[in-house]
């Protein structure tokens, strides 16, 4: 079973090191935060030079790398060897590449720490060499967050530097900046700078210092939407339109058909519980009862009717089949058919 990130993050943290760690997954965040930790940590600075060695998967074979990986270190307990962008060693998943790497799992040097960074990919889990891993490595499978749970993990990284964040406020920034970690930890620190005390996180600071608008956004536009709330939702579309950049059209259409099709699943399971339908639909329980309301605000064949409304916004944003209309009339024209 491979190993969770935040667990490996917290020996790592702990000075707890392994011969061997292969990193790989979807998710380039965690990889990148366990292998810059032990570049930064695992040796002293001053042992750097003769006892680090990075490496870029593309440029050497296995033979090469595990050369390296066999060597002791000079004047120092251990040496780390570090492998970055592995998915492209050449012979790795190949019969030579993949047996040079299985006969090291089954010696490797006490004091050497070897790391591959394996982004954006897996190695197939039916393979021998997966399984070899597993047993001998320190092995971490890295996915990417689902939306649902995006929220909570902003929530529990606010807690961990220190500060706090309702989820409604994480929300904001789930919907605003998305599920890539790289961009998101980089814009929450930039915000988390500012704070020389522990802050309760508001709206107010996400668009003092990021630049989300609290009023203004998509998490705001599909609120109105659901309450019906035509004044509102207006307003937003017009400073869309005035911020164009910022706020592509195709974006924007996806977001509203994903709405109305948590709507759609609504009417259909009204039965559930709110836990099993927050499941259900990709969100966070306490959104639940927002969904609730605007099924209730659309009823089933209205959301039919409106998925032809983003059928058809769509195709003309992508000038199919019309003539070109500027995005903005596309936009305000499309709110108007949903809210009518």
């Amino acid at each position: 079973m491979p190993s969770k990130p935040e667990d490996v993050i917290k020996d790592i943290k702990a000075g707890k090191y392994a011969p061997i760690y292969f990193l790989q997954g979807d998710e380039p965040y965690f990889i990148d935060l366990i292998s810059d930790h032990i570049e930064k940590h695992a040796i002293a600075e001053h042992e750097k030079g003769f006892n680090q060695i990075i490496m870029y998967g593309k440029d050497n074979p296995m033979n090469v790398i595990l050369g390296n990986a066999r060597r002791f270190p000079m004047m120092a307990d251990r040496q780390v060897v570090i492998v970055k962008e592995a998915q492209n060693i050449p012979d790795l998943g190949k019969e030579l590449g993949d047996s040079l790497l299985m006969n090291y799992l089954q010696n490797p040097l006490p004091s050497t720490i070897l790391v591959f960074a394996h982004k954006y990919k897996s190695i197939d889990g039916k393979r021998k060499i997966a399984k070899e891993l597993d047993k001998k490595a320190i092995l971490v499978k890295t996915e990417k967050i689902q939306e649902w749970k995006l929220a909570p993990w902003i929530e529990e990284y606010i807690k961990d530097k220190g500060h706090k964040i309702d989820t409604r406020t994480a929300t904001l920034l789930s919907e605003s900046i998305g599920n890539n970690l790289e961009v998101l930890t980089n814009e929450i620190g930039k915000m988390l700078i500012n704070f020389s005390e522990p802050t309760a996180i508001t709206a107010a600071h996400i668009h003092q210092f990021i630049g989300i608008n609290k009023d203004y956004n998509n998490f705001e536009l599909t609120k109105a939407i659901g309450v019906k709330d035509v004044m509102k939702a207006n307003k937003i579309i017009h400073y869309f339109v005035q911020n164009p950049k910022a706020h592509p059209l195709i974006p924007m259409i996806s977001l509203i058909f994903s709405f109305f099709s948590k709507i759609a699943m609504v009417h259909g399971n009204a039965n559930l519980a709110e836990a099993e339908l927050a499941r259900l639909l990709g969100v966070h329980p306490f959104f639940v009862k927002e969904y609730k309301t605007a099924s209730r605000n659309y009823q089933l064949g209205k959301v039919i009717d409106c998925f032809g409304y983003i059928k058809e916004a769509d195709l003309r944003s992508k000038g199919v089949d019309v003539n070109a209309v500027e995005n903005s009339k596309i936009l305000k024209e499309l709110i108007f058919k949903l809210m009518h």
